[in-house]
C-alpha cells in the first residue's frame, strides 16, 4: 500500500502538539516532586526535566513510529528503505538532535525534496509519511 509523505502543515501541527505534551509532562512532575522532601530534589527535578525533554520523541518514534502529536496530526516516522519499519533508538535520538540544533532551518529542504524529507531526515534515513487511517 502506497502512501502519501507527510505535509509541512502537518509536522508543525505535530510539533506544536509534541511541545505542549513536553511542558505538561515538565510541569507534572515538577508539581509532583514538590510534594516530596527530597535532600537533592533540585538535582532530581533538573534530571527528570532533561529525560522528558531529551527522551519523549527518541523513543516514542523508535518504538511506536510516532509521538502523539505525529497520531494526533495522522503521520508516522519510518526508515525510508523500508516503511513498514521505525528508525532505531540511536537514528532516533540523532535525528531529534539534529532537529534541536538546526531547529525550523532543518525544514528549509522540504522544499526541495520529492518525498517531504527535510535535513534530519536526510541525516538518519528517515521519511516521514501519512499513517493508515481508518
Amino acid at each position: 500500500m502506497k502512501r502519501d509523505y507527510a505535509s509541512l502543515t502537518d509536522r508543525v501541527k505535530a510539533g506544536i502538539i509534541d511541545i505542549i505534551i513536553v511542558f505538561t509532562l515538565i510541569y507534572s512532575v515538577s508539581e509532583i516532586l514538590l510534594s516530596f522532601e527530597l535532600e537533592y530534589l533540585e538535582n532530581v527535578r533538573i534530571i527528570s526535566y532533561v529525560l522528558i525533554f531529551l527522551g519523549y520523541e527518541p523513543i516514542l518514534v523508535s518504538l511506536f513510529g510516532r509521538t502523539i502529536g505525529h497520531s494526533f496530526a495522522g503521520i508516522e516516522v519510518k526508515n525510508e528503505s523500508d516503511t513498514n519499519k521505525n528508525i532505531p533508538i540511536h537514528f532516533s535520538i540523532l535525528r531529534y538532535i539534529i532537529k534541536w540544533l538546526l531547529g525550523w532551518m532543518s525544514f528549509i529542504s522540504i522544499l526541495f525534496s520529492k518525498k517531504s524529507k527535510v535535513i534530519h531526515d536526510y541525516a538518519v534515513n528517515s521519511v516521514v509519511i501519512e499513517g493508515l487511517r481508518e
